[in-house]
């Protein structure tokens, strides 16, 4: 009778053990690749970044665009962005829809975010609209703007979709509110109703 236990006790343990392990894989590439990514966008390697950006998403707005977007955000001169303390805080569970694994990323960051207003034509009106966009971005409780200095520091609390075919390689959607309604044509149902 002992015997039995200890054998259904070391084969409970061998079944919990490998199920652990198939979660730790997919969440290790699901942290590389992210952290590829985003590091990517924090060098200014516009290039690499759209390369982990969803493929169905930069087909269905074109690759230009995309290149555009975050060229305008990330390597815009009149733009100084530092990008500091991101953290992946949470990673869900892969779930499998049309051949394809999607989760969700609860991720974090700091910013300091600068603008060059000597660049900028009508500065004053600009700002305004700046103040207004950060905030509503990312919430007014999250964004410190320094007068000395002239920046804005960002606490961030954000959301990003992975998608991958194996569970292995992953690209990634940023999911923003200005964007969701591009994502309708992009993501499953049930996926965007998780976010």
């Amino acid at each position: 009778m002992k015997i039995k236990l200890i054998v259904c006790i070391i084969s409970l343990f061998s079944v919990l053990s490998f199920g652990q392990t198939k979660e730790v894989d997919y969440e290790v590439g699901v942290k590389k690749d992210f952290t590829t990514f985003f590091e990517s966008i924090k060098e200014k390697n516009i290039e690499k970044a759209v390369g982990f950006i969803y493929p169905k998403y930069v087909n269905a707005i074109t690759r230009e665009q995309v290149f555009n977007v975050l060229n305008l955000s990330y390597n815009n001169p009149a733009f100084v962005t530092d990008i500091q303390k991101f953290t992946i805080e949470e990673i869900g569970r892969p779930e499998l829809i049309n051949g394809e694994y999607f989760l969700i990323i609860h991720y974090s960051f700091t910013m300091k975010f600068k603008v060059d207003w000597k660049v900028i034509h009508d500065a004053v009106l600009v700002k305004q609209k700046m103040d207004d966009a950060v905030i509503s971005g990312y919430g007014k409780e999250n964004v410190t703007y320094f007068n000395e200095g002239d920046y804005y520091v960002i606490n961030a609390d954000m959301k990003a979709c992975a998608v991958s075919r194996n569970k292995k390689s992953w690209t990634f959607l940023i999911i923003e509110k200005d964007y969701r309604p591009e994502l309708i044509n992009v993501l499953p149902e049930k996926i965007r109703e998780t976010l």
